[in-house]
């Protein structure tokens, strides 16, 4: 199973890593630890790069110094990283590479440095510590339990069982949601066996019921509360990527509304930097 090392710390953009296996139609690579973050929780994939280097033969031109560029990120027994070739050994296109130019995908056993992309993890970030206040927001203040969420780089939305948001009630949430914000709340995380969380955390905030049963490992996250010694404002079970303060969220705008089935809404909303000024 590769290392996960996002779960531990979800702001690094950049480490190294060795092959463990690769896989064709479509190419696929194995690592033995990563920071990329695989499709789940609502939250999409990171995209990034892998380079391939190999001791001596690194810088060389040649297979060892390929790069690769990472198109999707997957979760199934272990973490599956979807590539192709960047255009040229070093990045830059190059108009008589042809498919028989591609480089051969690195062997087992082979060292690599890799990059996040760094400004679409940071969109995801936000959005989804937006999403944890908002749904923490929405059960305190309506009763209305998350049911469903789905992030983008540039907007967001949410589920929530609930009968109907009045346009009022849309201005309310973003007002609240902005404060929580710039409140400038410490966003942390940790680890808990899912027996002790089941048994000793709120399951309508951690939504831990959400989360398949052969999860028995769950990481934590917490949204300070208004004071130090308080409650968390939120605790959630996610293995999903945040930023450590929620004024790294920046502003927030509710789009917008739209009714999802009996005492069901959907809220849209996105950063302000997001959002069209006309």
């Amino acid at each position: 199973m590769t290392e996960r090392l996002y779960l531990a710390d979800d702001a690094v953009t950049a480490f190294e890593a060795t092959v463990e296996r690769v896989l064709s139609d479509p190419d696929r690579i194995v690592l033995d630890r990563t920071h990329f973050y695989p499709t789940g929780g609502g939250q999409p994939h990171d995209t990034g790069t892998i380079r391939a280097v190999d001791g001596d033969d690194a810088g060389d031109g040649g297979d060892d110094d390929a790069r690769f560029r990472v198109v999707d990120v997957e979760m199934a027994d272990t973490v599956y990283h979807e590539v192709e070739p960047v255009d040229g050994v070093d990045g830059t296109a190059d108009s008589t590479d042809g498919p028989d130019d591609a480089p051969a995908l690195p062997e087992p056993g082979t060292d690599v440095v890799c990059q996040v992309d760094a400004d679409r993890r940071a969109a995801h970030s936000r959005y989804h510590t937006a999403q944890h206040l908002l749904s923490a927001l929405l059960l305190d203040e309506f009763d209305a339990r998350t049911t469903g969420n789905q992030l983008y780089r540039d907007r967001a939305r949410l589920d929530a069982a609930y009968d109907r948001f009045t346009d009022d009630d849309l201005d309310r949430i973003e007002s609240r949601l902005n404060e929580l914000v710039a409140d400038a709340r410490p966003v942390s995380s940790y680890t808990m066996d899912r027996e002790t969380a089941e048994a000793t955390l709120d399951t309508d905030r951690t939504r831990i019921d959400l989360l398949p049963d052969s999860i028995e490992e769950l990481r934590i996250v917490e949204i300070a509360g208004a004071a130090e010694g308080d409650e968390p404002y939120d605790r959630t079970a996610c293995a999903g990527t945040h930023v450590a303060n929620t004024e790294d969220v920046g502003e927030v705008v509710v789009t917008g509304r739209e009714t999802k089935g009996p005492d069901e809404e959907r809220v849209r909303f996105a950063l302000a930097d997001h959002v069209d000024g006309d």
